[in-house]
Order: C-alpha cells, then sequence, then structure tokens
C-alpha cells in the first residue's frame, strides 16, 4: 500500500492533521490501535489558538475572561473555549481516508511497519502516536466530576489555589479547575499541573470533595467521572512527528491540543513542522518544568500571582507561542524579575541544572 502521507495515531493532532490533508486532496493512510475508539477527555484551548476551519459545533463553550487565583484574585482578558469532545472527533472526518486497525512498531521517513507484519509506503510518515508513560517522567494528574452549574456564585476558574481543598500545608499543593462543558454543566477538576511523582488520583478526589463541600456545592454520588494522567515530558520536536510526541505539549502546562489544531493545515501543506525556533522554545519550556518542580508548595500560589500580572501579550507568548522565541524569553525574564528573592534562587538553580535548593518534599506541583 502507498499513499501520500501515513499518519500513525488517531488522537485530536493525528485525526486533525488527516482530516486536513484529505481536504487538501491528498491519500492518506491512518493507523492506529483503536481507531473507533471514542474520546473521553475534556480538552480546552486559548479560543485565538483554535483555527478559522475548525467546526463551530465542536466548541461547546466559550468563556470571555476566565478567572485566576493564587494569594491573590486575578482576572485573564483572553477567551477560552470548551471543546466538545464528541463533535470535535466527528468533525475532523476521516471518510476518504484509508483507516488500519494495528500497532505501528517500526516508521522511518516513508516505511511503517505494523504489528501484523503489513508495511505501508508514503511520501511522508508523521509520527503523532503521542507520549507513553515512563517511570520518572514527569506526568500531570487530575480528578474531576461533571455537576449541574452552581450559578454566578461559581465562576469559570482557570485555575484556584486557595487552600480550601483540606491538603496539609507542607504536601504537593493542586489547584481548583472550573469550567462550563455545556447542557448546563460545569466541570470541577482538582489538579496537579506536573509533578515528578504527580500526585495520586485517590489524593486529588478526596481534596475535591473536601474542597466542594467547603464552598457549599452538593454533589449527589452519581456524577460523571473525569480521571486524567499523562506525562509531560517525551516528545522530541521534529520534521516526523506531530502533536505531544512532536513537542507540541506545553511541559509546563499540559496543554497541546490548540497547538495542534492550530498547527494541522500547515503541516498538511508540507511547511516545516518545525524550526529551530521551535526547538529552543521548547527548551526553554522545559526549564521553566524544572522551575515549577523545584519551588516549595508554599511559594506556588505567589509564583502564578506574578505570571497572572504579566502583561497580556507575555502571558500568551509564554502558554501559546510554540515558535515564538522572543516573546517566551521576554515572559520568563519578566516573570524572573517579578517573584521573590527566594523563589529567584530557586528558579536559576533549576534553570541552570545546579543542585535544588527547595526541600526534597516538593516535587510535585500543579495545571491542566
Amino acid at each position: 500500500m502507498r499513499a501520500d502521507i501515513v499518519i500513525c495515531g488517531l488522537g485530536p493532532a493525528g485525526r486533525a492533521l488527516a482530516h486536513r490533508c484529505l481536504v487538501r486532496g491528498m491519500s492518506v493512510v491512518a493507523i492506529d490501535p483503536h481507531p473507533d475508539r471514542r474520546w473521553q477527555a475534556t480538552y480546552a484551548a486559548w479560543t485565538d489558538e483554535l483555527p478559522p476551519w475548525l467546526d463551530g459545533t465542536a466548541v461547546a463553550a466559550t468563556v470571555s475572561w476566565p478567572h485566576a487565583h493564587g494569594r491573590r484574585a486575578h482576572t485573564i482578558p483572553r477567551s477560552y473555549s470548551v471543546l466538545d469532545t464528541g463533535r470535535l472527533q466527528h468533525s475532523l472526518d476521516l471518510t476518504e481516508a484509508t483507516v488500519l486497525s494495528g500497532r505501528a512498531t517500526t516508521l522511518d521517513r516513508h516505511t511503517v511497519t505494523l504489528d501484523s507484519g503489513r508495511r505501508v509506503w508514503a511520501d511522508r510518515v508523521i509520527d503523532a502516536r503521542g507520549l507513553r508513560r515512563r517511570a520518572g517522567r514527569a506526568e500531570q494528574t487530575a480528578y474531576g466530576l461533571v455537576l449541574d452549574d452552581p450559578g454566578a456564585d461559581e465562576p469559570p476558574l482557570f485555575m484556584d489555589w486557595r487552600a480550601d481543598n483540606g491538603a496539609d500545608s507542607g504536601s504537593p499543593r493542586s489547584f481548583l479547575y472550573t469550567i462550563p462543558v455545556g447542557g448546563g454543566r460545569v466541570l470541577f477538576e482538582e489538579t496537579c499541573l506536573v509533578g515528578a511523582p504527580a500526585i495520586d488520583l485517590g489524593e486529588l478526589a478526596r481534596r475535591l470533595r473536601c474542597r466542594l463541600r467547603a464552598r457549599g456545592i452538593p454533589v449527589r454520588g452519581d456524577e460523571p467521572v473525569e480521571r486524567v494522567r499523562f506525562p509531560v515530558v517525551g516528545g522530541v520536536p521534529g520534521a516526523g512527528r506531530f502533536g505531544a510526541a512532536g513537542g507540541y505539549l506545553h511541559p509546563a502546562t499540559g496543554y497541546s491540543v490548540g497547538a495542534a489544531l492550530a498547527a494541522a493545515g500547515d503541516i498538511a501543506a508540507g511547511r516545516a513542522a518545525t524550526s529551530n525556533a521551535a526547538r529552543a522554545v521548547y527548551r526553554l519550556r522545559r526549564a521553566g518544568l524544572r522551575a515549577l518542580l523545584s519551588l516549595p508548595p508554599g511559594e506556588v500560589p505567589g509564583f502564578f500571582d506574578a505570571f497572572f500580572e504579566l502583561d497580556i501579550g507575555l502571558q500568551c507568548a509564554y502558554l501559546s507561542g510554540h515558535a515564538d522565541l522572543a516573546g517566551t524569553a521576554a515572559a520568563m525574564t519578566r516573570l524572573f524579575a517579578a517573584v521573590p528573592a527566594g523563589t529567584r534562587a530557586r528558579l536559576a538553580a533549576a534553570t541552570l541544572h545546579l543542585p535544588a535548593l527547595s526541600h526534597p518534599g516538593s516535587g510535585s506541583v500543579i495545571m491542566e
């Protein structure tokens, strides 16, 4: 079998790329162990990241200015969109593609071999299989419940670090993420941004229920549950990789879907999948991950206060500038200057791979 392009992996990144290749009239072979599996996770992105070709029905809800809370309250002047997972998957139509059920065992620039022994040739081969969990890899974990909308008393929260989740003050911090998911329902999710090791899902569930009780939000016990656990490192930017496998996952936040959707059209058109600037940005983001992991729990809310007080242009550059080297560097420099001196010392040591200045128990921080 031969095609213009073979795409291994049919998560949001791989499926979006396959869809955009079909729109361009290309012959597409898509390979996945479970190609018909329905996506279960809740995906969201900053609205300005979403490409104009995306079907409007794939957006379940949009929050004009979400809130954040460290030690102080913040309003983020940037629109945030929550995707309807089922409609997103359906809108990325693959009817004209050849979809093979199987696992890709070996890949090179033009050939893929499946676990069945079958081989497929193409002008381009793209690895979009995501990242595998592996011992020692930093991960993001989260536990959420989908509840009836409690109303204006609980506005959408991009992250809320307030200490009403029952966690000990010296334990790794987690935050509350609260977003509408459509149909009068809201996802309340206790999230460990990143940890090595990450906070256990059982502990996050306990913290979430404690937080909901503290805020007077009722839970019946039969609500839909969302469980999240995935590695945030392991991707390598390169021409033959896309999505999390290709470095599109932000290692310090865990976001990747918006970046992959935004880039899918360019990759389908044959434009460079990566660049020297994108590689440099990825290295800076890895430094940001080390910095987060170095912080003692008590310093985490203040760190995010400083971040959300940055100019919104700098916030956008750090969160969404996949190849914006100047903007990413400027955001990190301004943030470094804004945090207290003790935090600066820890951030500098972590960025430069110097011995840790924080206590050994600070290996989990926290974003979704």
